[in-house]
C-alpha cells in the first residue's frame, strides 16, 4: 500500500513511540513537524531530513504556543494531512496525598487537553482541504480504572470519549479520527513498572502497526490486538473479582518513588511523600 500522508505533525516526538513514529514518517518521505521538549533528540531526528523537518518545543497544554507552532508549520510546509497527538505522561496516583492532586492536574493537561490543543489550530484548514487524519494515542488503561493509577486512567478514558465526540462531529468532512490504545510498550513510561506487562511491544513495531492501521482507515487501533482481547475477557468477570485481581498487582510508582517517570511542568511545593500502601 502506498503511504497516503505527506505532511505530518507529531507531538511527543522525543519519547520512545514518538521517535519510532518520527523515523517511520521521515523514511516514508513525509514532511514532519517534530514537537517535543528534548531539543537534542528532536534535532537528531530532524537531521535525517532537514529540508522536510522543523523542530518545535512548546508545552502542548499551552494553546497559544501550539497555535504559533501551527501557523509557522503551515507557512513553511502547508496544511498537514496527518496529526498525531502522541505526547503523554504517566505516573501513580494516591487520592489521599495532597501533592498528588498536582500530578493529576498536570496529567490531564498533557494527556487530554494537549490533544485538543494539537488538533485545534489545524482543524479549519484541514476541513477546507477536505482530507486528513487526526490520531491520538490513548491507552488500554482508558478502558477501565486501575488501582493506584486513577489520574492516568482518567486522562486516557476522557481522551477516548473526546475522540468519540470529535469523530461524530467530523463525519462527512473528509477527515477521520483514530483512537490508538496501546497496551504496554517498551519505553521510559513503563521502565519503572514492577508488575506483569503482557504483550510488551517494541515501539518500532508499534509505530509501524499504528501507521498501517491509520492508512487503512481503522478508527480504533489496539497495540497489540491480543492485549485488547485479554482486557475485554477480563471485563466479563464480576466487577468485584476484577477489582480483587487488580488490587493484588504492584502499583505504578508515584512521583518521588523509585522507578517514577518525570512529568514535565509539574509544580508541587515538595515531592509527594512516600507512605506505605495498605
Amino acid at each position: 500500500m502506498t503511504f497516503p500522508f505527506r505532511n505530518a505533525v507529531l507531538t511527543g516526538a522525543c519519547g520512545g513511540l514518538g521517535q519510532a513514529l518520527a523515523r517511520e514518517l521521515i523514511a516514508r518521505g513525509a514532511a514532519v513537524a517534530l514537537v517535543g521538549l528534548n531539543r537534542p533528540v528532536l534535532d537528531e531526528l530532524a537531521a535525517l531530513a532537514s529540508e522536510r523537518c522543523t523542530v518545535y518545543t512548546p508545552d502542548v497544554a499551552d494553546a497559544a504556543a501550539m497555535q504559533a507552532c501551527a501557523r509557522d508549520w503551515m507557512v513553511r510546509h502547508g496544511v498537514p494531512d496527518l496529526l498525531i497527538a502522541n505526547a503523554g505522561v504517566a505516573g501513580g496516583f494516591d487520592t489521599a496525598q495532597a501533592d498528588d492532586l498536582a500530578v493529576m492536574r498536570r496529567m490531564l493537561e498533557i494527556n487530554l487537553l494537549g490533544v485538543a490543543t494539537t488538533f485545534q489550530p489545524h482543524l479549519t484548514a484541514m476541513r477546507a482541504q477536505g482530507r486528513g487524519a487526526l490520531v491520538a494515542v490513548a491507552s488500554i488503561a482508558g478502558w477501565r480504572g486501575m488501582p493506584g493509577n486513577g489520574a492516568y486512567c482518567a486522562s486516557k478514558g476522557g481522551l477516548i470519549r473526546y475522540l468519540e465526540s470529535l469523530r461524530a462531529e467530523l463525519r462527512g468532512t473528509g477527515l477521520s479520527v483514530h483512537t490508538v490504545s496501546p497496551g504496554y510498550l517498551r519505553t521510559a513510561l513503563t521502565a519503572g513498572n514492577h508488575f506483569a506487562m503482557p504483550g510488551l511491544m517494541a515501539p518500532e513495531d508499534a509505530a509501524r502497526r499504528l501507521l498501517a492501521g491509520v492508512a487503512r482507515g481503522r478508527e480504533h487501533i489496539v497495540l497489540p490486538r491480543r492485549i485488547g482481547w485479554l482486557s475485554r475477557a477480563l471485563s466479563l468477570l464480576p466487577v468485584s473479582w476484577h477489582d480483587h485481581l487488580l488490587l493484588n498487582q504492584p502499583r505504578k510508582p508515584r512521583m518521588g518513588e523509585a522507578g517514577a517517570t518525570a512529568i514535565p511542568g509539574l509544580r508541587v511545593s515538595d515531592p509527594p511523600s512516600s507512605q506505605p500502601r495498605r
